[in-house]
């Protein structure tokens, strides 16, 4: 397939005739997650912004940005499309949902729900923070690395300040007003986003399904396509 531009993003489509999938894959990913998943079927997935070969954005945004970055390419179908969002995409995949009608939700260890007690800094990043002022920004960077987690690590620029306001979004009020069909697909060795949160998050979805695959982590898409592909061939 070839590279393409959707209102802006770079992406593929996939299949042939009228799209009427959209895929979003998760942080620090890119569209490719989703070509096994989508081969044959008439959708597209698009790299979001700060990714794969679509553009940052110019200034910090979260979900409720992103969504709004998506929001002509959802525009462009010709009837509402089912959104498949991994993890960060399936974040603003639920956005979407509560602004735009769409056919259904299919969300991949998405992180919908806090259901822990929010860790606080460790200690010697939370030190070097508050005296930045006598030790410099060089060794405030080194104790950010030293104790950031590993997208924090990788992530410069606007995109550590997205990663930042996006981790601390939850969903709580959003679910209950997504009406469409909603199936949520989790890795049973997610240790990223524990199966407890999907648990937590189908007990708010109006209409909503949860399945587990056995053996699988995170990376649903990638490790798990087959699983994925039927999953979405069923909402279809």
């Amino acid at each position: 397939m070839a590279l393409t531009t959707f209102a802006g993003l770079f992406g593929e489509r996939y299949g042939e005739g009228v799209p009427n999938v959209l895929a979003l894959h998760g942080w620090g990913r890119d569209h490719t997650d989703f070509a096994a998943v989508l081969e044959g079927i008439p959708s597209i997935a698009v790299d979001l912004p700060g990714f794969g070969a679509s553009a940052a954005p110019r200034t910090p945004i979260g979900s409720e940005g992103y969504a709004e970055a998506i929001l002509p390419v959802v525009e462009s179908f010709v009837r509402p499309p089912i959104i498949v969002g991994h993890s960060f995409g399936g974040r603003v995949a639920v956005t979407l949902a509560s602004r735009r009608p769409v056919s259904g939700l299919l969300l991949i260890g998405t992180p919908l729900l806090r259901v822990v007690p929010r860790r606080r800094s460790p200690v010697g990043f939370r030190i070097a923070k508050r005296f930045r002022f006598l030790l410099g920004e060089e060794r405030l960077e080194r104790a950010r690395r030293r104790y950031g987690s590993a997208d924090y690590r990788a992530a410069t620029g606007v995109m550590r300040d997205v990663l930042v306001m996006v981790v601390n979004e939850t969903y709580e009020e959003i679910l209950p007003t997504i009406e469409c069909p909603t199936r949520l697909l989790w890795g049973a060795n997610d240790t990223d986003v524990p199966t407890s949160i999907a648990e937590a998050a189908l007990d708010l979805l109006p209409n909503g399904r949860l399945e587990v695959i056995p053996e699988v982590g995170h990376h649903v898409p990638s490790t798990a396509p087959d699983v994925v592909r039927a999953e979405l061939l069923e909402m279809l």
